[in-house]
């Protein structure tokens, strides 16, 4: 089914954004709120999206006002009765999900796509909410969705082939990646960072070493930016919230870190609140000290133990690892999307968490988990693929074959 007209129902930051990167493809699109306020700061997005374009030279102003007609904010559900694909992008709870689906079915046609920019959530227990669950797909976009590229596309249980096909050419058209993911709490990219940024903020709760120290080591490491740095950007109850997800559903080894509890709790959110693990302006935090003092102290943390970029990446790659066990996507797809959607690098090129292992060595790899799992406990556990690659005599680039196979 080709895709003529399109809508967005929540236009906060992101409605705003997934809008103007469907308008900016030259499809129509109709962006819709319950608040006239949100539906305003909506359009304000995507107007200022395009209106940096016009400042650099890429578009005129002329231009950048045809692509704007094509939104039609609204109120409403007036303009949805001729809509191909509907992507939702309300807040992240499963009954305002639900619900909005529901009123979807009762105003679209029976064909209308219905995706979700969830992050974390079932697209299945989605689907079954409506009567047409082979219509239920997962659209994850990246924030900011008019800078990123990737989009994981998550088929649920009952969602057919078709759908999935016409999602994957309707990411395409917008100049996305898309990346087919097998439905798991957290999916791809964020169920492998979670692991890293939890035990960043670990070692930073333990006084293993402070934040700038561990960010400056992970930029130098490959990644553009260090976790702090990311979380703080992403916003620490956007992480928190997709945290506790993860840690009900994968248990031990995405266990959330004390310190960021108290982070949250305390209301420093990152930069939009002007304070998250550092200070804006300001960098190192007196109070975040502070509670790193009081959680060592009333002996809620461990003290003593170390740093090391292993530490922090070895859980990333060994989740990929259990990705690969679970076919949750190909390994040349895990690779691109952390790359992607994270911006990976080691060692000067663009590569993703498997090739990255496979340079290193994954005897190597091994070797260092279970160092880390004797000293810092269960959550290094090595995964499966990981062993028996290694029992295999696959230690990578240095024999040839690894995760994947090297001339």
């Amino acid at each position: 089914m080709y895709i003529f007209k399109a809508a967005v129902v929540g236009a906060g930051t992101m409605g705003g954004e997934i809008a103007q990167v469907i308008t900016f493809s030259g499809l129509p699109v109709v962006l819709k709120d319950i608040d006239q306020k949100m539906l305003d700061a909506g359009m304000a997005k995507a107007r200022s999206i395009y209106q940096n374009r016009v400042d650099k030279g890429k578009m005129s102003a002329s231009d950048m006002e045809s692509k704007l007609d094509l939104i039609t904010p609204t109120l409403t559900y007036d303009e949805f009765e001729d809509v191909d694909i509907v992507i939702e992008a309300v807040p992240e709870k499963m009954g305002i999900k639900q619900a909005v689906l529901k009123e979807l079915e009762g105003v679209c046609p029976e064909q209308t796509i219905f995706a979700s920019n969830t992050s974390a959530l079932s697209i299945s227990e989605m689907g079954a909410a409506t009567g047409k669950p082979h219509k239920m797909i997962g659209m994850h976009f990246f924030n900011p969705a008019s800078v990123m590229k990737l989009v994981e596309i998550i088929p649920g249980l009952d969602t057919d082939q078709e759908t999935i096909d016409d999602v994957v050419m309707f990411a395409e058209s917008l100049r996305k990646l898309p990346v087919v993911v097998q439905e798991c709490p957290g999916f791809l990219v964020n169920r492998l960072l979670m692991p890293y940024l939890n035990e960043a903020t670990k070692a930073l709760g333990e006084g293993a070493a402070t934040a700038t120290n561990i960010d400056q080591a992970i930029v130098e490491w490959g990644m553009p930016m260090g976790p702090f740095t990311l979380m703080d950007m992403l916003g620490l109850d956007v992480c928190a919230h997709v945290g506790e997800h993860l840690y009900s559903e994968y248990g031990e080894r995405m266990s959330p870190a004390p310190l960021f509890t108290k982070l949250v709790e305390a209301g420093r959110l990152g930069q939009k609140s002007g304070a998250g693990f550092y200070d804006y302006p300001g960098g190192e935090s007196e109070a975040v000290k502070e509670m790193i003092d009081a959680l060592q102290t009333s002996g809620e943390v461990s003290t003593g133990t170390t740093f090391s970029v292993e530490r922090l990446m070895y859980p990333l790659i060994n989740e990929a690892a259990l990705c690969v066990q679970e076919n949750i996507a190909s390994l040349s797809d895990i690779d691109m999307s952390m790359v992607a959607g994270t911006g990976m690098t080691y060692g000067g090129e663009r590569v993703g968490p498997l090739v990255i292992a496979d340079k290193i060595g994954l005897d190597t790899v091994l070797q260092g988990l279970q160092e880390l799992e004797k000293e810092l406990g269960f959550r290094f556990r090595p995964a499966r693929p990981l062993k028996l690659r290694v029992q295999a005599g696959h230690l990578g680039e240095k024999t040839g074959k690894g995760f994947h196979e090297h001339a």
